[in-house]
């Protein structure tokens, strides 16, 4: 009998310390991928819906919205990474360098940056970092994210554990605006508020109010969208007998399900420049009713530039709970609403 044609995925075991993963298949975008993702999330953030107003600002058309690039990126690394995962846990360290237009083909790498077994001996956690390039080789992202993956053979040995030293935050030095930005032109009327920079302080919070139901087909489409293979996120009848009896949604819909939300009172919030943390606290399910409030937790001048500077935020998800009363941690414990808890820089006019 030959041997299995078939690719299973990496179990735990199968990882080594420091090696590099390359990430099949490259992907070039195109204004259809742009607009998909609009009809999948609702995001009206200007820079990525008008080649004009983008024009404007120095930019060479409308570039597409950064968590798209982030998905897309993150799509390429699950086969090799996360298709026999449990859960996604965080994300740390993550930097958007050159914008992603039309046209650009998007490659993916990975490198094993720390391993560590579960006491349960069925599980390990994964870290790997990751980099986006387009085909230049150009950096459109990178991030560090780990990962809970199952083990093939319970009694196999594991490597010793190591864990890396992650830093809390993104400086707000290293943020990259995109070359060539100026945003003198930049309309706010066009844009959606009159607010900027100035106007936001720290500790503030924002509820933004509206609502989105997850849809079935929609959650399947989106996760397509970024060739994304995670089986529990398509296949019920294997889903049907696991945790939760059915398909949970991709944790990065509901990411950009939040910023699509936050809109409403950070419409000026044009670019996402880093990505501090994340957690994905409790699973979603089609037919959920995602919310979202934001918290300012930092502000920050950027070196040379008097037209732009960036806004630490916090936004936090919830599904079937209006956020007017905040719902977040209590304690250790979040509020059993929260699906969601994401720290991010954004760049605004000043």
């Amino acid at each position: 009998m030959s041997a299995s044609k078939t690719n299973p995925g990496r179990y735990f075991e199968d990882f080594r310390l420091g090696e590099t993963l390359r990430h099949a298949t490259p992907r070039t975008v195109s204004e259809a991928d742009a607009a998909l993702y609009l009809a999948l999330t609702g995001t009206r953030f200007v820079l990525n819906s008008s080649d004009p107003f983008a024009a404007a600002l120095g930019l060479k058309r409308a570039p597409l919205n950064a968590f798209l690039a982030f998905h897309i990126v993150f799509g390429k690394t699950v086969p090799d990474v996360s298709i026999n995962a449990v859960a996604n846990l965080g994300y740390a360290e993550g930097i958007f360098g050159v914008p992603l237009y039309p046209g650009d083909t998007v490659t993916a790498v990975s490198e094993v940056i720390g391993l560590r077994e579960n006491s349960n001996r069925e599980t390990g956690t994964v870290y790997v970092r990751t980099r986006g390039t387009n085909q230049r080789g150009e950096t459109i992202v990178e991030y560090v994210r780990w990962v809970m993956v199952r083990k093939r053979d319970r009694n196999a040995l594991a490597p010793p554990a190591s864990v890396p030293k992650l830093e809390s935050a993104v400086r707000a030095d290293a943020l990259l605006p995109p070359e060539g930005l100026n945003l003198s032109r930049y309309d706010r009327a066009l844009a959606g508020s009159p607010l900027g920079w100035n106007d936001y302080a720290v500790g503030e919070r924002i509820d933004h109010v509206d609502g989105v139901t997850i849809e079935e087909a929609e959650h399947a489409m989106a996760t397509r969208l970024y060739q994304n293979t995670a089986k529990v996120h398509f296949n019920q009848h294997s889903e049907k007998a696991g945790r939760f009896g059915r398909r949970l949604i991709y944790g990065g819909h509901v990411i950009s399900l939040a910023r699509a939300l936050s809109f409403n009172g950070l419409a000026n919030a044009f670019h996402v420049a880093a990505l501090n943390g994340g957690r994905h606290v409790a699973p979603c399910f089609a037919g959920d009713t995602v919310y979202a409030w934001s918290e300012v937790l930092d502000k920050a001048e950027l070196a040379g530039r008097g037209d732009v500077a960036a806004l630490r935020l916090r936004t936090v998800a919830a599904k079937d709970h209006l956020c007017a009363d905040f719902p977040e941690k209590a304690g250790e414990t979040y509020h059993p609403a929260v699906i969601l808890d994401l720290d991010y820089w954004v760049l605004m006019p000043r």
